[in-house]
């Protein structure tokens, strides 16, 4: 994965191993028998995470990705196009 320099790929791990944390939380939840809200509390705070992730990903390419010359030399509308789709992308997921 190559990031700008915005976020460190060490950041971005701390946060991934964070988020894994959580998982293996509420997967001990779900064995314990839990109750569901708390376990839904779980699950909407480790979807943010992950949103967050993928935002500072997102951030991260679009900052070094539009900054280089294109080397196929296409138009910059295409390269927007492409950008918005992948923030679509991100958005449906």
């Amino acid at each position: 994965m190559t990031t700008g320099t915005r976020s460190s790929p060490a950041a971005l791990q701390v946060r991934l191993h964070r988020i894994e944390g959580q998982v293996r939380g509420i997967n001990a939840m779900v064995t314990d028998d839990k109750d569901c809200i708390d376990i839904l509390i779980q699950v909407a705070a480790t979807t943010r995470a992950l949103q967050a992730v993928a935002l500072l990903l997102l951030d991260d390419h679009l900052h070094q990705w539009l900054r280089q010359p294109d080397p196929t030399g296409r138009p910059p509308e295409d390269r927007v196009e492409q950008a918005a789709r992948a923030i679509a992308r991100l958005v449906r997921s």
